[in-house]
């Protein structure tokens, strides 16, 4: 006979449903209800959602570089899908057609397919420039027990019962929190797992409408640990705000669109996460992302004073391993990447010359010059940008052919004529060539002489990718990861937008070009040019394999909720670990003799050259020595390049 089961009761969890309070930043306080945002939306006629999928085969079939690098590597076939939609489409009437938000889930699908976060449908007016947000971050950590998943920043004027930094989320609408993140990684997928499982992470909380589809769910029903230990139950509405603007028109022809190389899903991320958490940047900026301000402001007490607080936060870092700097960088989407590179090295000169951390944790790109032209200043040896390939195509060619002669544009001319002979060749891609001017790369030359180390994580991607090639390719430092890869995206990124326009302009405009107007502020966008490494890894494209980093940091609690702590000591062993250097040299010339002072640290010889001719070469015992160089003239350029057991290892330049 069964024995009657014992049922033992369990303490109630709680359950908020959270109501509003007073105090509400700016965009919380304009935020609507999901369900409200949606009511308004949808005006695309029929005949309009047939163009948007007919200019999306065009760019997919005529302009897409990665598709088949795609094809092969995630079995995906984004233009029959396109095909078998559109014949769908035409099948319909405007009595008998999907709701829009259908429509736009369809697309963005098939883009998504592809796995490549340069490639994306932009929805349409109401959707671009608005996100749909929760309030709160949460971001993932590591003990001997696991992984955890940690509420990390909260909406100010935001409150729940035992709710704030360093909860810990349990369940997702019921699912476990690691399930659920990687659910959704699978709906925005990026290149890789690490990038899958971030970026699934991030979405759970914060949608930029423009790229991704709204939230299927009204509300969210999170279960947490409270900050007390207890259980708790958290329900919570999305809402809908404005983001704040982009940095650059990606429509207009100007040297920053040609050469961006951006995520757009983690900019508009970056630009909504400091509209929602970071007020004083945002007022700063005057509302402006990435603005250059006349003076240097400093956000945090223990920061240094910058011109572009949006972009860069410096500071000394005291590890249990000796006070380095620590330089983050939170994008390169700049117009000036000559005014991001100087601010780099104005930042950089002000803190500690023993050791560098350059923290690109989260950065989604921008302008490829900027992640290029600042390599040079951390290592003496010449910086050889990334080439580049357009895929072999008539549209492509007839694009490099109208833009072939037009230096003070966007000059196409070298990938010209490798297009021209692919008809014959039946070559796949043109010509590597890089974006980034060669001379530019190597302007100034190395400004930093200690050691560095490199920080990146899984939301790494685009120029941040190419930052991070050229790093490793170069051997300037040494890699500290987060995840085991960055995010892998190795293009230079166009939009529609900026490909109609290459065809009308200059004047006159092509009357047989096949890019149509999109409706309501719709957009597509395309990787255009895939990026190849250099160095002992040349000619391996960056998308979807990425850096992967030479040690791999899991977070801890105390890196979430005390800024980084363990991060930073990880790194800080890292430098101690590696040669510091020192290159002192001062010049002063009287009439036609110029005297060269060296103090050197860790070289045991240093060659000179004036105006790039080799003038001398000075064995080093260590001691100060002076060398007197005759026939100089003013204005000429000195160059010191130091070298231990054989080994360039510093460099430095002097005007005389």
């Amino acid at each position: 006979m069964s024995q009657p089961r014992k049922t033992v009761a369990k303490p109630a969890r709680k359950t908020t449903t959270r109501k509003s309070t007073s105090r509400k930043t700016t965009e919380a306080a304009a935020a609507v209800p999901l369900p409200q945002f949606l009511a308004s939306a949808g005006t695309l006629t029929l005949g309009q959602r047939k163009l948007l999928v007919d200019q999306a085969l065009l760019m997919l079939e005529q302009n897409y570089v990665h598709l088949p690098l795609k094809a092969a590597m995630h079995v995906v076939n984004p233009l029959q899908r396109l095909r078998v939609m559109r014949a769908r489409v035409e099948r319909q009437t405007a009595e008998t057609m999907e709701a829009e938000w259908i429509f736009h889930r369809q697309m963005s699908t098939i883009f998504h397919s592809v796995r490549d976060l340069h490639t994306n449908y932009l929805l349409p007016v109401p959707f671009a420039g608005k996100i749909a947000f929760l309030p709160f971050l949460i971001e993932k950590c590591f003990d001997g027990t696991g992984e955890h998943y940690l509420i990390t920043r909260t909406v100010t004027g935001f409150t729940a019962p035992q709710f704030g930094p360093g909860a810990e989320v349990t369940h997702w609408n019921g699912t476990p929190i690691a399930r659920a993140a990687a659910l959704n990684g699978a709906q925005f997928a990026g290149s890789n797992e690490a990038a899958n499982l971030a970026r699934g992470l991030e979405s759970l909380t914060l949608r930029p409408l423009v790229i991704q589809s709204p939230p299927d769910e009204d509300w969210v029903t999170l279960s947490y640990i409270g900050l007390d230990g207890s259980s708790q139950e958290l329900r919570e509405q999305w809402k809908v705000t404005t983001n704040l603007p982009p940095m650059t028109d990606l429509d207009a022809i100007t040297p920053a669109s040609a050469a961006m190389g951006l995520d757009l899903d983690s900019d508009e991320k970056s630009r909504a996460k400091k509209a929602l958490y970071v007020r004083e940047v945002v007022e700063l900026e005057q509302g402006q992302s990435s603005a250059e301000l006349t003076h240097a402001v400093a956000v945090g007490g223990a920061d240094l004073a910058t011109t572009m607080p949006g972009v860069f936060r410096a500071r000394e870092v005291v590890t249990a391993h000796g006070t380095f700097g620590h330089i983050r960088i939170f994008t390169f989407s700049v117009q000036d990447p000559v005014a991001f590179r100087d601010e780099f090295v104005r930042l950089a000169a002000a803190l500690p010359q023993n050791g560098l951390i350059v923290d690109v944790r989260d950065n989604g790109g921008g302008h490829i010059y900027a992640s290029e032209f600042t390599l040079q200043t951390m290592t003496p040896h010449r910086i050889v940008p990334e080439p580049v390939q357009f895929i072999s195509s008539p549209l492509n060619l007839r694009l490099c052919r109208r833009h072939k002669d037009n230096p003070s544009g966007i000059d196409l001319g070298p990938w010209f004529d490798s297009l021209d002979l692919a008809t014959e060749t039946g070559a796949v891609y043109s010509a590597a060539k890089p974006i980034t001017p060669e001379d530019g790369a190597n302007e100034i030359g190395q400004t930093y002489y200690g050691p560095v180390v490199l920080v990146t994580d899984a939301r790494c991607y685009s120029a941040t990718d190419i930052f991070a090639a050229g790093f490793a390719d170069h051997r300037i430092g040494r890699i500290l990861g987060v995840d085991d890869n960055t995010g892998a995206g190795g293009a230079n990124v166009w939009t529609h937008g900026l490909l109609a326009t290459l065809l009308n302009e200059p004047p006159p405009a092509d009357p047989t070009s096949p890019y149509e107007a999109l409706p309501n502020g719709a957009n597509l966008r395309v990787s255009i040019r895939r990026t190849l490494r250099v160095g002992e890894l040349s000619g391996t494209p960056v998308e979807d394999l990425g850096v992967r980093p030479d040690v791999t940091h899991q977070m801890t609690r105390a890196d979430l909720l005390n800024g980084n702590v363990d991060l930073l000591d990880a790194a800080g062993a890292m430098l101690a670990a590696m040669p510091n250097r020192r290159l002192g040299l001062t010049t002063s010339l009287a009439a036609t003799t110029l005297t060269v002072e060296l103090d050197v640290d860790g070289i045991d010889r240093v060659d000179l050259y004036l105006d790039d001719r080799p003038i001398s070469s000075e064995d080093l015992s260590g001691d100060p020595i002076a060398i007197d160089i005759l026939e100089v003239t003013a204005g000429q350029l000195l160059r010191a390049d130091g070298y231990s057991a054989g080994d360039l290892v510093a460099s430095r330049r002097a005007r005389t």
